[in-house]
């Protein structure tokens, strides 16, 4: 039996709000959990599937293309549709393609369900966001939020440790059957107990379809230039550039609609009020910062260290843990304290975390991360919970939808742009650190020589004349310096992330007080 809907959403008896709230965090979480879950198991998907390492890219980037493209769009679906049809039609979808990647028979498949997957799901992320500051007044707001904030740097973090230990436990295809019994509950749960909007679908006849195609024109583009352009050589790649030409062009037009139609697809005036826009870019810094640390560290240690999905996953426990311990104390500190000042904070300690990984050398492993990934991991929960409340609680009820899209759009492109830049910075500054080391390591010096005579007579003693000792020790001496330029080109990257916090930080000091229980501005058209 479906109930009315009430005219006020905050009159809902509490534990009606929770649970309603709880099946839909449900969902988000999945969401968000399959951006990253896949990422310490390529290489058995690609083993699987027969796949290169250039085709098993697409796995994740089909995925978070896919959902940037939807994400903005989702306000106005539930304009239409009302909030609890489309987060339950969300989550079917998500929960067949699931099935459908688990089935996969080759990587072009397991690539085209990924991003339907990606699609599908995607409306349950910004819904999720907007429900919170429909269903909860006051300080119940906060904990919405907490709880939002939480799960959003949870998700990318422990992606990669369920996925890596699922793949050696059971099999890659059981990352994505895990999404199978929640995704039926929250389908099966969500059309009965959320239920505080209506649908209206005469919207349809109105829709801002010009803004749709613009939009999609524009960040389908750039994603995809973002993800090739590294491989690639840029812009000497003619799809490339031809990519590129169409974004921009697509990302002006886009930009002059959106600030002139009447209702467009994305609210883009809403970042002319203060806390917004910069809760926005603060989004979008911390995009990177979650991103790029939870693409670079299980590269880094794959690649220096050849760790498999296991250990991959154990040395990236520490930011979990820290996360949930963060999230205790940021509850009993935000009843109380301005969240401008925990969220100043929690970005200082984010950006600090990404700044201890710059000295990292080639031996290192959990034991060393442990620090840096727990400053991470604390700082992330001070940081994004208040960006949360301060960006979406300084908007009016009937903007909320539309700028709430916006809002996760805007973590999302930070992340793939941010990712785009640190794969560039790979393979662009360890051809720049490789040559700086070649030079030091030349023939005319007697460490490098004795070095090189010394182990061409350990090759020649252990492989006899079946080996020829001096290639084997050039080729050894080469693999270490090629190690070592790989280790400086990974500080280099880490660097940037904590560069882009000292920009947030600096930002932050601008934005207006946000002190607890403090209701959202009155509605205005």
């Amino acid at each position: 039996m479906t109930h009315a809907v009430p005219a006020n959403p905050m009159d809902l008896p509490t534990k009606t709000k929770v649970f309603a709230f709880s099946l839909m965090c449900l969902g988000f979480f999945m969401a968000t959990l399959d951006i990253q879950i896949v990422a310490s198991s390529l290489k058995d998907i690609g083993g699987g599937l027969s796949a290169s390492q250039d085709e098993l890219s697409w796995v994740q980037t089909s995925y978070l293309i896919a959902e940037i493209l939807v994400i903005p769009m989702s306000g106005w679906l539930t304009r239409v549709f009302s909030t609890r049809w489309v987060f339950a039609a969300s989550a079917l979808g998500f929960t067949i393609t699931s099935m459908l990647c688990g089935l996969a028979w080759n990587i072009n498949s397991i690539i085209a369900f990924r991003a339907l997957q990606g699609a599908l799901g995607a409306a349950m992320i910004p819904t999720v966001f907007t429900t919170a500051f429909v269903l909860f007044p006051g300080h119940q707001r906060v904990i919405a939020s907490t709880t939002i904030g939480a799960l959003a740097t949870l998700a990318p973090t422990i992606g990669p440790v369920i996925g890596g230990w699922i793949t050696d436990a059971w099999s890659w295809h059981w990352l994505f059957y895990l999404n199978l019994a929640p995704g039926l509950v929250v389908t099966l749960l969500v059309p009965r107990y959320v239920n505080f909007d209506k649908a209206d679908i005469s919207l349809l006849k109105k829709g801002d379809y010009i803004g749709i195609v613009l939009m999609s024109l524009f960040l389908g583009c750039l994603e995809y230039v973002l993800e090739e352009g590294p491989r690639k050589n840029w812009l000497g790649d003619h799809v490339i550039l031809a990519c590129t030409w169409i974004s921009c062009i697509s990302g002006f037009l886009f930009f002059v609609h959106a600030l002139t139609a009447k209702d467009p697809i994305v609210d883009l005036r809403a970042l002319t009020i203060r806390n917004f826009g910069i809760g926005s870019i603060l989004s979008f810094i911390t995009g990177i910062g979650i991103f790029c640390t939870v693409f670079l560290t299980p590269v880094f240690l794959g690649r220096v260290r050849g760790f498999d999905s296991t250990q991959i996953g154990v040395a990236l426990l520490s930011v979990g843990v820290a996360q949930l311990f963060g999230l205790v104390i940021y509850s009993s500190l935000a009843r109380t304290v301005d969240l401008r000042y925990l969220m100043l904070f929690g970005l200082v300690l984010f950006g600090g975390g990404c700044w201890l990984y710059v000295p990292l050398t080639h031996d290192w492993g959990w034991q060393q991360l442990v620090l840096p990934q727990a400053m991470r991991g604390f700082g992330q929960q001070f940081a994004i919970a208040p960006i949360v409340t301060m960006a979406l609680g300084s908007l009016p009820p009937s903007r909320l939808r539309s700028a709430s899209g916006l809002f996760n759009l805007m973590r999302n492109l930070g992340g793939a742009i941010g990712i785009a830049v640190v794969s560039t910075m790979l393979n662009d500054r360890l051809n720049l650190h490789y040559l700086r080391l070649s030079e030091h390591v030349t023939d005319g010096r007697p460490a490098i020589e004795a070095v090189i005579n010394g182990q061409a007579a350990y090759f020649e003693r252990v492989g006899g004349n079946l080996v020829d000792g001096a290639n084997a020790s050039l080729g050894l001496l080469h693999q270490l310096v090629l190690r070592e330029a790989l280790v400086l080109t990974f500080s280099d990257t880490f660097a940037a992330v904590a560069a882009c916090f000292v920009v947030a930080v600096a930002l932050g000091l601008f934005a207006k007080s946000l002190k607890p229980g403090v209701a959202p501005p009155p509605d205005a058209h």
